[in-house]
């Protein structure tokens, strides 16, 4: 059964890092103290600093266990025989499903709020979008050698463009309060990568 936000039945640090993943999603890493945290979770603030002696530690914690889960995500979609356009396809599934869920990318939040982040935690950001890049760079680069994607540009520029366009779609999304403009933009992106003669199940 999938944990839910302070689920009694979870660890304690798992059920801190549940509750504060939902709130960085949610309100931003700033848009919440300990005091929020020990609240929604029932517990003391010095419970909170038992596990994690402060906020920048929890942050650190949070974008490690959100890193590591969305390269699980992307070792699956590795793991089958589908070709690039599928895996760019099920990519952008990884981010629209945030989005059904009324959240944002943990990553690209704590983006937003970059310059006021302690320096572990903007390491730990980057460190993450890097990896992004450089997985989108290996699938263009398959793709381009199948003849299944065309890129004007690099691979690497082409994975910067797929990134951002899925970062930044997500942000202008969210004040909109519509997912169809976040669909739009990303079949947009797609279009411009896949080759005309390769099918897509959108």
């Amino acid at each position: 059964m999938a944990k839910v936000v302070g689920d009694q039945r979870a660890p304690t640090v798992e059920r801190i890092l549940d509750a504060a993943e939902h709130l960085v999603q949610t309100r931003g890493f700033n848009g919440f103290s300990y005091a929020d945290l020990a609240a929604e979770l029932q517990i003391s603030k010095a419970s909170l600093h038992y596990h994690f002696a402060g906020k920048a530690d929890l942050g650190v914690a949070l974008i490690e266990r959100y890193t590591t889960r969305f390269f699980d995500a992307l070792a699956s979609i590795d793991a089958g025989d589908a070709g690039a356009p599928a895996k760019l396809e099920a990519y952008v599934d990884l981010y629209s499903g945030v989005l059904r869920d009324k959240r944002m990318c943990l990553c690209g939040m704590l983006a937003a709020e970059y310059q006021t982040l302690p320096p572990p935690m903007r390491e730990a950001v980057v460190r993450f979008m890097r990896l992004n890049e450089r997985w989108l760079k290996t699938v263009l680069e398959k793709g381009r050698a199948e003849g299944t994607l065309s890129l004007t540009g690099s691979p690497s520029e082409a994975a910067r463009m797929i990134l951002g366009t899925l970062e930044g779609a997500m942000l202008v999304s969210r004040p909109l309060g519509e997912s169809a403009w976040f669909r739009a933009a990303t079949r947009q992106m797609l279009a411009s990568v896949i080759s005309g003669d390769q099918p897509s199940t959108r």
